[in-house]
């Protein structure tokens, strides 16, 4: 798969995990709830975790999620070391993950696979971009 096309994937991705940094929009009737909130995880909730520092935490793994995938999509497109490439999908499918978990919903079971299916496409099959590290 040429690299412009998964760095377009990889930021496409990331970019939709920013939504958890968007307002929320207002409610509508009969319109689905939003499912990015970082006030409502289903395991930090119930541990004690007040919702202010899930929130601090569900942002700081956001911010990790695109820089990753930003380094990642960089790689891709056959700048910087090959290494790079395998840090940055690491990194961003590790931090996606967790977000996605802690902070679940039916809607982002897509997301799960995405990631599931990056770390096993890097660390499994030893995927790398057409070009990278040629």
């Amino acid at each position: 798969m040429p690299g412009i096309v998964v760095a377009g994937l990889l930021l496409g991705h990331a970019l939709i995990h920013g939504s958890y940094l968007m307002p929320q929009p207002a409610a509508k009737p009969g319109a689905p709830a939003w499912p990015f909130r970082l006030d409502r995880s289903w395991l930090l909730g119930p541990i004690g975790l007040p919702r202010e520092i899930s929130r601090v935490l569900g942002a700081g793994l956001v911010v990790v999620v695109m820089a990753a995938f930003a380094l990642a999509a960089i790689a891709s497109l056959g700048i910087g070391p090959t290494w790079l490439w395998w840090i940055g999908v690491t990194i961003g499918a590790m931090a996606s993950l967790a977000i996605l978990v802690l902070y679940f919903h039916a809607w982002l079971v897509l997301g799960i696979a995405i990631d599931i299916v990056l770390l096993w496409s890097v660390w499994v099959a030893g995927w790398i971009p057409d070009g990278l590290g040629t």
